[in-house]
């Protein structure tokens, strides 16, 4: 099976033009003019996620992805959340290659070299308190443990939005994990008011261990493997289209989808992440626009 096509549908003309210095979006313009959606595909590796798109395998993700492709970034932490405190503060994976980087999101930080014309800069010490400030709903769908609120610990990523929402199956250990979180999303824009700006929080958990299951044959006993992880994208892949149309349901969508770590599956000897291997530290990356009216597929 071929790749799909890259997306070229003509950029609306009234898209926030790319700020000339970096080329990348405007985010000054963006806010307060979009929603925005961001999706953390936890435990993704960058490896497993561009051989799926070249192949083919992924089209409701690859239909979106500049160019067709994943952009290599490397991870801000090793782990859930290591990483999530550092996005949240602004500091998405950072480019693979030699920098610096122009950030879309910022706190106001002397000395920082990597805020730039387009940036969007805030006085607070979460991007979400920020959009807070400029009358922005922030909500978040939890997955794994750290958004649970079982213990105090999980509660402390959660606590960050303005509302949050975590039930067991969102969590790691269901099959159907991302179909429940998208319903819950789903829910949440359908009962905003239509003038309501929204930041939407997903972190989705079914890449994560265990994701034996969504790969048929594959057993308990067997584990979890490359394969496995694979699978689990494809199953995630399945339903994004109706997390997409339900982000840009009420207006145009500014969305970002990336990996918060990857996780290692034997590579060098090695087994999982919170450790500092290359299958942990390269996370795949697309930043791109959801048209309104856009219908999942």
């Amino acid at each position: 099976m071929q790749p799909p096509p890259p997306d070229t549908a003509p950029t609306p003309a009234d898209a926030p033009a790319p700020t000339p210095d970096t080329g990348e979006p405007d985010m000054g313009e963006i806010v307060g003019s979009h929603d925005l959606l961001l999706v953390t595909l936890d435990t993704l590796r960058h490896d497993v996620a561009a051989e799926l798109a070249a192949a083919g395998r992924i089209p409701n993700l690859a239909r979106h992805l500049p160019g067709g492709v994943w952009e290599e970034r490397h991870a801000p932490g090793s782990f859930t959340y290591a990483s999530h405190q550092a996005i949240f503060a602004g500091f998405l994976p950072t480019p693979a290659g030699p920098g610096p980087h122009p950030r879309l999101f910022a706190a106001r930080f002397a000395g920082s070299e990597s805020t730039a014309s387009g940036t969007f800069v805030f006085d607070r010490p979460d991007l979400m308190s920020a959009l807070a400030d400029v009358g922005y709903r922030t909500v978040c769908i939890g997955g794994v443990g750290f958004f649970n609120r079982r213990p105090p610990l999980g509660s402390v990523l959660p606590d960050m939005f303005q509302e949050s929402h975590w039930e067991p199956e969102f969590g790691v250990a269901s099959p159907t994990s991302f179909e429940a979180q998208v319903a819950r999303a789903e829910r949440v824009v359908a009962e905003l008011p239509a003038e309501q700006r929204l930041f939407l929080f997903v972190n989705v958990s079914a890449l994560h261990q265990p994701n034996w299951f969504h790969l048929p044959g594959a057993t308990r006993e067997a584990g979890d493997s490359r394969a496995t992880h694979a699978a689990a994208l494809e199953y995630v892949d399945a339903h994004i289209g109706r997390l997409f149309a339900a982000a840009s349901s009420r207006r145009r969508c500014f969305a970002i989808v990336c990996s918060d770590h990857g996780t290692a599956y034997g590579d060098d000897g090695y087994t999982g992440h919170r450790l500092g291997h290359e299958s942990v530290w390269t996370v795949p990356y697309a930043h791109f626009f959801l048209e309104p009216g856009a219908t999942a597929p």
